[in-house]
């Protein structure tokens, strides 16, 4: 399924996009470990946060204007229902899929 149509249909679903990152990383930690937080800018139009677990995977040293490959889960999550990509790393435990950010070659999950 393609982000879009994720948006669209307002549920969650494993989605893998290209796009272009807005803003720079921002460094939080939550009950599910450090993460880092910044937007990107889907090709196919989609402003999007990306929340990627840092304690489970590096951080990925992207700036605005980079380009990106993501691979995670969209979700709706936030309380003012912004889009959301999430489990963009791999899962130590193996029962969620595994996903990834992709920058200047590299593959951070």
């Amino acid at each position: 399924m393609t982000l879009a149509q994720a948006v669209a249909q307002g549920r969650s679903a494993e989605v893998t996009f290209d796009g272009t990152v807005a803003t720079a990383p921002r460094f939080v930690t939550s009950r599910s470990g450090a993460h880092e937080r910044f937007f990107v800018r889907s090709d196919d139009g989609v402003y999007v946060r990306i929340a990627d677990n840092v304690s489970i995977a590096d951080p990925c040293p992207v700036e605005p204007g980079d380009r990106v490959e993501i691979k995670g889960e969209f979700t709706r999550s936030y309380a003012d229902g912004s889009p959301l990509v999430h489990w963009t790393h791999h899962d130590p435990s193996g029962r969620h899929a595994d996903g990834f950010i992709e920058f200047d070659g590299r593959r951070y999950a």
